[in-house]
């Protein structure tokens, strides 16, 4: 689901966090009326039209509780976390996979189950309740629609001389949708070595490295680009102000197209200063009125599993996924092994 250097946006107010004692916060920080969100973009809409703004908007309302954002890419949220382990400054923290497994393994994420997080189907919430998804989303690409009449179909296509300096990916191990790019190349080609071989042919046409996969869509739209990686939730989103991107699934040549599901996945913060804040805030994301608004205000599937959305978005959205198969990481391995897949990553293509 966007992802340079980290981005501070204050939604609504900016309310100075005092510092925290190792037991968590003094009470005074306790009961300030403020949440500090960590989250990967993509949820906060170019014009202050996303689900983020409308949802964080609709929180102050109900509960004076106002909301300070901070955005990036899902790896840089964790690892600004990690750095803050001995003094939280976060309160719930957003990523998408394997990065929220790699949150939860490293300790930054403390059990809590929001209220309705039984309506949440089980693979797409920890079984310790540690983290859970507030946004369904799937992996994709985009290109432009106006200097390709037709979508390329094939990974293969890509090698082409026509997207030699047109096509960009963003960096794995530092935006989810980056890693998003090996987790599928090596379930479509069989396995990583033969994933990276296509990889390493592929960085021939690479424009380079980018720490941001929502700065590629303008630069598809614009032209600059012929081909980017995405996601549809922050893809769709973005094509409402951009009549030039569309979104395609990529097939190995011969196969059919497949995708994965890559979540916008939300935990509690250990040692959270403002925890009870955070607490609240998570169980307003998943209640059945914000979630019904999640493909119709910010172009992305609801997490729960009773809500049934019927709006134009919901609609298109389901015939974009259409044909498309969808599989399942082993994210458990990915997070364990996800270290030296960058490594190798980087190896094969010289980054």
């Amino acid at each position: 689901m966007p992802r340079n250097s980290v981005t501070l946006t204050i939604a609504l107010a900016l309310i100075a966090t005092p510092l925290l004692s190792a037991c968590g916060g003094s009470s005074a920080a306790s009961d300030e009326k403020v949440v500090t969100v960590y989250s990967a973009d993509g949820l906060k809409g170019e014009n202050g039209d996303g689900w983020y703004d409308k949802v964080f908007a609709d929180f102050q309302k109900q509960t004076g509780i106002k909301v300070k954002y901070v955005e990036g890419g899902s790896g840089e949220m964790v690892q600004r976390a990690v750095r803050e382990k001995s003094n939280p400054q976060a309160d719930v923290l957003v990523t998408l996979p394997p990065f929220i497994q790699q949150a939860d393994s490293k300790g930054l994420l403390q059990k809590y189950e929001p209220k309705d997080s039984a309506q949440v189907n089980g693979a797409d919430k920890a079984p310790d309740g540690t983290w859970i998804s507030v946004v369904n989303n799937y992996f994709g690409f985009v290109y432009n629609k106006k200097q390709l009449k037709q979508a390329p179909t094939t990974w293969e296509q890509l090698l082409d001389a026509t997207y030699k300096n047109k096509l960009q990916y963003s960096t794995p191990g530092v935006a989810g949708d980056g890693t998003a790019v090996l987790i599928k190349a090596i379930h479509d080609f069989g396995g990583k070595d033969a994933a990276l071989a296509y990889l390493k042919k592929l960085q021939a046409n690479n424009v380079g490295p980018s720490a941001s996969t929502g700065k590629l869509a303008p630069k598809v739209d614009k032209g600059e680009l012929l081909v980017a990686n995405g996601d549809v939730q922050m893809n769709y989103a973005q094509s409402k102000d951009m009549p030039h991107l569309g979104i395609w699934f990529p097939a190995k040549q011969g196969g059919k197209p497949t995708t994965f599901a890559l979540p916008y996945a939300a935990g509690l913060v250990t040692k959270a200063p403002h925890g009870e804040n955070g607490k609240k805030l998570l169980d307003f994301m998943l209640a059945q009125k914000q979630q019904q608004g999640v493909s119709e205000i910010g172009g992305g599937f609801s997490a729960r599993q009773d809500v049934k959305a019927t709006d134009a978005n919901a609609i298109a959205l389901t015939k974009l996924m259409d044909g498309v198969d969808i599989f399942t990481p082993d994210w458990n391995d990915i997070d364990k092994n996800l270290a030296t897949y960058i490594e190798d990553w980087k190896s094969a293509t010289g980054s």
